[in-house]
């Protein structure tokens, strides 16, 4: 019977090849996906290392030889290095600013008792339902009112806004997760409610907290369009901005422009690649806490 009964629980060959194709199926729609993402990277870093007669004689062509005066080009150019220092102040402190306001907001949601509490938190996910072009009007509007175009601060503030209903979300499953006994605990050691919010939340939150920084970061210093319409002086434009400007500048140099497109991405893909554990810890755990 044991061996009757091991025998029926083999899965039987028809099951196991449908499982091995399905699997064949997905591997192969990972690969087709990672290509679609890596051979243009590969391709533009390589571009950068020929000149533009060799790109327009041969397109996907090894460099033959291999040139690095597009890149020397722009590591040397002040235009370059100012929008490294624009996109680094901005993103810098869009990260802050959202840490501060999102975990303000998280712990009064999460920690306290009031009317209105629900419908308040619904309001703030309602945000993730508005992108940012579609305010991106009224917004200028009131960034012009407010003198804010062409200020680093006419971009931080709305990217810091934007960034409120996502930050919020992750954050409010790890606060709700604290026990309250510990928040009693630190009551009677004569902890208020900022104290244990400084002191004992925000250390024991560091995974969302990281998750939430990264993610600021990487935002910020891809955003295009709200520099885009905040920013027209050439010494105040981020990367992306100055990508524009370089590819409108030297049209006719396509090596050189995929050389300043690959250089603008390294920082960037370097800070994920850094923090990809944080990411994944902080919202593998909140979906768990959540």
């Amino acid at each position: 019977m044991s061996a009757l009964t091991t025998v029926r629980a083999r899965p039987s060959l028809g099951a196991r090849a449908r499982g091995a194709a399905g699997q064949v199926v997905f591997y192969a729609v990972l690969l087709f996906v990672a290509a679609v993402i890596i051979v243009p990277l590969v391709y533009a870093v390589l571009s950068g290392f020929r000149s533009t007669g060799q790109l327009a004689a041969s397109s996907f062509a090894l460099p033959d030889p291999w040139l690095i005066d597009n890149y020397r080009a722009v590591l040397t150019s002040g235009a370059f290095w100012q929008a490294v220092w624009n996109s680094t102040l901005i993103a810098v402190l869009t990260m802050i600013l959202t840490l501060v306001t999102s975990s303000l907001a998280a712990f009064v949601l999460a920690r306290y008792e009031f009317r209105g509490r629900a419908a308040l938190f619904t309001f703030f996910t309602l945000g993730l339902l508005f992108p940012l072009s579609v305010a991106i009007l009224p917004l200028f509007l009131l960034l012009h009112d407010l003198g804010l175009l062409n200020n680093p601060w006419g971009i931080i503030l709305p990217q810091v806004a934007f960034g409120l209903p996502t930050s919020i979300i992750i954050l409010r499953p790890f606060f709700q997760s604290i026990p309250t006994e510990i928040e009693d605990a630190a009551a009677l050691d004569g902890c208020t409610r900022f104290s244990f919010y400084w002191r004992i939340l925000m250390p024991m939150s560091r995974p969302a907290l990281s998750t939430i920084a990264v993610l600021a970061v990487i935002g910020s210093w891809n955003a295009f369009l709200l520099p885009l319409i905040v920013v027209s002086a050439d010494a105040q434009a981020t990367l992306p901005l100055a990508v524009k400007n370089f590819s409108t500048q030297w049209s006719q140099d396509t090596a050189r422009v995929l050389a300043f497109a690959t250089l603008s991405l390294v920082p960037a893909l370097a800070f994920y690649v850094a923090a990809e554990r944080q990411i994944i810890a902080g919202l593998s755990s909140g979906a768990v806490k959540g």
